[in-house]
């Protein structure tokens, strides 16, 4: 992947649980898509826990860590396909077009996003609806869901897959 540009660049802001990050490098692989940790990690790079997760696929995963939100702000090329998923946004995650190389941004297990970034972000901030009475799906469910509608929408028919 190193020679093409990803799938889509998956964004984690302090990421709190290791299995989490762990299954969604898994995801990451699969998709052909780039991982991206920003901030504060809850967790230590090498935890068994975040390796036994992603199996041995972490070996094929590109990744980066970006110190600070401001330092990954400043790698993104084109700050027009960088998207925010949270459960208060309201526009529905399927409303979008996703293009190859597109930014998913996800907020921490315990709080999401930023409320300050949400709100500078409204019209690019997304929402996976629930139907029933749960709060929220699991980061590393929320991250597939969305990843695999990219991948729908990117290879539409059995051959381009």
């Amino acid at each position: 992947m190193e020679n093409q540009k990803p799938n889509f660049r998956i964004v984690l802001v302090e990421p709190e649980i290791p299995q989490n990050t762990g299954n969604i490098g898994r995801t990451c692989v699969a998709t052909a898509s780039e991982l991206h940790l920003v901030g504060k990690l809850g967790f230590e790079i090498n935890d068994k826990n975040l390796k036994r997760a992603g199996l041995d696929y972490w070996q094929h995963l590109t990744w980066h860590h970006h110190e600070t939100f401001q330092d990954w702000l400043l790698y993104v090329e084109d700050q027009s396909r960088v998207f925010y998923y949270s459960a208060f946004a309201t526009k529905n995650y399927t409303n979008v077009e996703y293009q190859k190389g597109d930014w998913l941004v996800f907020g921490k297990e315990t709080k999401g996003l930023d409320p300050e970034i949400l709100n500078r972000n409204q019209e690019k901030s997304l929402v996976i609806p629930l139907l029933g009475p749960a709060r929220g799906l699991n980061l590393a469910t929320a991250v597939a869901v969305v990843a695999y509608e990219g991948v729908r929408q990117l290879h539409t028919t059995e051959s381009e897959i």
